[in-house]
């Protein structure tokens, strides 16, 4: 399947037409291993799956080879820290994500089950019931870990996967797609249920956006703002949008000092990479005289770079004065925006202004103050004194997750596997006709 895409890097008619060509062959694959799938048996399913998660330990000394050579291709390009930290794999990483693939297998099979049940005056029964989507389109920036936990929640919910990683980390990604196709085969399910795209060509996206002729049933992008800007203008298909996390930590006039610390430096610098990742901290005016400062010297003694108002410039010399563009920007690096607000109503009318709708948090002992928060946040996840770095599927008890949606339509929050299902409607009779 991937030879005709040798020749696809140049450009030229040629060029574009193997590449079409071969993304066609790689839709109809796909259409025709979801039509397998939607009718495998769970137990079919899970010894995949369990199969996938060997093959990923056992595979190991490739994976972390190929992404030595995509680590090293990124640090020659100069790129940041933190990007280079979202495509870095070391043996704790791939055993996650081998664990992620167990943890997805664990969970209960989605396909099948009847949602709700009723029955008609005139005795017939009606019952609603989870079937896969079908075939999903997945493209995504840098993680290589994303391509285990795609295809591994694609298949648990019975759905075809076509993969499209960033071009930074395709050998990473083939790397890993080699062992979960192997865990497929050994288990005689279709080696075309997932599949990487395997070229740097983003042409290749605009194809998956296109549909492959009606081969794609819904597409998923994860990564910056440009990549989702770019699949929402030009899809043909339906979206689940994963767009950026502008995420806020508030910390309320009733917050615990020593527990606001201790959240703010984890929603911060746990991991400054990721979605979940604070990149605004917004203060009470009233607790500011208390909180501020320490929680400003904190982040910058632990490496982070504030950008604040002037407020936030007034307790510490270090702290950069905070442009307009600051408050809706999505750092995924060691940087955070700080400013002082006027109580819970301010933060909340902050966060509506400046934020993306993925994850955002309130830390504060007033409970009606946290009920507040949490009912006028308008946002796919929001949080009361916990970090939110824990916007993210496994943590939520899905196993893992193909992204975060922050749309309002099917999904919305961590995708995991009920979410990559939609429904049919069954139903049963004896006989009846309509007047």
């Amino acid at each position: 399947m991937t030879a005709p895409l040798k020749s696809v890097e140049g450009t030229g008619d040629l060029a574009a037409a193997n590449l079409a060509a071969a993304m066609g062959e790689i839709g109809r694959g796909a259409r025709a291993a979801a039509r397998r799938l939607a009718l495998a048996e769970p137990g079919q399913k899970d010894r995949a799956l369990e199969r996938m998660a060997a093959m990923v330990r056992a595979q190991k000394t490739a994976i972390l080879a190929a992404n030595v050579e995509d680590l090293a291709e990124a640090r020659s390009g100069g790129l940041t820290g933190a990007f280079l930290d979202r495509l870095t794999l070391n043996d704790a990483r791939v055993e996650a994500m081998a664990a992620g693939i167990e943890a997805v297998r664990a969970l209960k099979d989605p396909v099948g089950a009847v949602t709700e049940s009723w029955t008609r005056p005139n005795g017939m029964t009606i019952e609603r019931v989870r079937v896969p989507l079908g075939v999903i389109g997945i493209v995504y920036e840098s993680r290589p870990n994303v391509t285990a936990d795609a295809g591994a929640l694609c298949l648990k919910s019975g759905n075809a996967a076509i993969l499209r990683g960033g071009s930074d980390s395709l050998r990473s990604s083939r790397a890993i797609v080699a062992a979960l196709t192997q865990g497929l085969r050994e288990t005689g399910l279709p080696e075309a249920a997932i599949q990487l795209v395997p070229t740097r060509d983003r042409a290749a996206v605009g194809l998956m956006l296109g549909g492959l002729d009606g081969n794609i049933d819904v597409v998923v992008p994860r990564g910056g703002k440009s990549l989702v800007a770019r699949v929402q203008s030009e899809a043909r298909v339906p979206v689940f949008a994963h767009l950026e996390g502008v995420c806020h930590v508030y910390v309320d006039k009733a917050a615990s000092l020593a527990m606001a610390k201790q959240i703010v430096l984890n929603a911060k610098m746990r991991r400054p990479g990721v979605c979940g990742a604070a990149e605004t901290l917004l203060v009470d005016r009233a607790a500011a005289a208390t909180h501020l400062k320490p929680l400003v010297e904190m982040l910058i003694d632990a490496g982070c770079e504030v950008r604040g108002d002037k407020a936030t410039q007034a307790v510490d010399s270090r702290v950069k004065p905070a442009s307009e563009e600051d408050w809706g920007t999505e750092y995924l690096d060691a940087i955070i925006a700080a400013g002082v607000v006027d109580g819970v109503a301010a933060a909340v009318a902050h966060i509506e202004r400046y934020g993306s709708q993925h994850t955002d948090a309130i830390v504060t002992e007033d409970k009606s103050a946290a009920d507040k928060f949490l009912r006028e946040v308008d946002s796919a996840i929001v949080l009361h004194n916990a970090s939110t770095q824990f916007a993210d599927g496994g943590e939520f008890g899905f196993g893992a997750e193909i992204g975060i949606a922050t749309g309002r339509l099917h999904a919305r929050g961590p995708v995991g596997v009920d979410q990559l299902t939609t429904f049919k409607y069954r139903i049963h009779g004896n006989g009846q006709t309509r007047p």
